[in-house]
């Protein structure tokens, strides 16, 4: 099964758009892992059962595990995944976009290494950069488009003339780009992020029914009705909601599992009540 597919199976079955990022800082584990070793796949792995049951996908991020020197960490974890819990899809947040064999490196990365079922790219080095990802049909490739952080704005929203004439901002390109002539194997999706609710608009209005990778909710203040108002589908799925430290660290107690699956349940229940 396709990363597509699974995904709408996932929106399906557990009646959630939520996307449970893993981005581990041990200085914010609870106590009980301050001697562990392992503390680094043991928390994730913890946050990952009781959050399953609530969530459409998984999303590790991986510098924070390179920069623990926890790779092994982020192998076992996707692995676990998809033992435990088969059927929910792990996009690897890598952002990775290189030329020539460098690109090719970083799609085994993902997809061999890490055996990850998405991966995050950068379009900005042109389609080469990004065709080893493409190529792999059964992977999705989750294109950054109209970023979250406050920045996002300094490249992304300059004007570009289109072959019509017509100026429009740069990630209206991207989209467009990505969703007419690099989605050939129907596997992409774009980063749009939710601190942005007029881009999202305009994005689902340019690439149709294509996933949407939304973060920004939570910790980042995105609002979940705007982002559910503005980029569901017809259907009323057609997101990836993102949400990281909001449900990681709801608590830093004996009861961090049980919050963290709250914090998802909550989630998923409130953009739910906007679909």
């Amino acid at each position: 099964m396709n990363f597509i597919t699974a995904l709408k199976h996932r929106w399906r079955d557990a009646d959630s758009l939520v996307c449970v990022g893993l981005d581990p800082e041990p200085a914010r584990f609870p106590q009980k892992f301050a001697d562990n070793p392992d503390a680094v796949f043991a928390f994730c792995r913890d946050i990952v059962d009781a959050t399953a049951e609530y969530a459409c996908s998984f999303k590790p991020q991986i510098a924070h595990f390179a920069a623990l020197g926890a790779e092994d960490a982020l192998a076992r974890l996707v692995a676990h995944v998809h033992a435990r819990h088969p059927g929910v899809p792990v996009i690897l947040d890598s952002k990775r976009g290189d030329i020539g064999s460098t690109a090719q490196h970083y799609a085994g990365e993902a997809f061999d290494r890490y055996a990850a079922d998405a991966v995050t790219a950068n379009p900005y080095l042109g389609r080469d950069s990004v065709q080893p990802f493409l190529d792999r049909a059964d992977r999705g490739v989750v294109v950054l488009c109209r970023t979250s952080n406050p920045g996002a704005g300094d490249l992304q929203d300059l004007l570009v003339q289109s072959d019509d004439g017509v100026a429009r901002p740069l990630y209206q390109h991207v989209a467009q780009k990505v969703a007419r002539d690099w989605n050939g194997h129907g596997n992409c999706a774009l980063v749009v992020g939710a601190t942005w609710p007029a881009q999202l608009r305009e994005v689902r209005a340019i690439v149709g029914e294509m996933p949407l990778l939304v973060p920004g909710v939570g910790a980042q203040g995105g609002d979940v009705e705007a982002v559910v108002s503005n980029a569901r589908t017809s259907d009323g799925t057609g997101l990836i909601v993102s949400s990281s430290r909001a449900i990681l660290y709801a608590s830093n107690g004996g009861d961090y599992t049980e919050a963290a699956a709250q914090a998802a349940k909550s989630l998923r229940d409130e953009i739910n009540r906007h679909r």
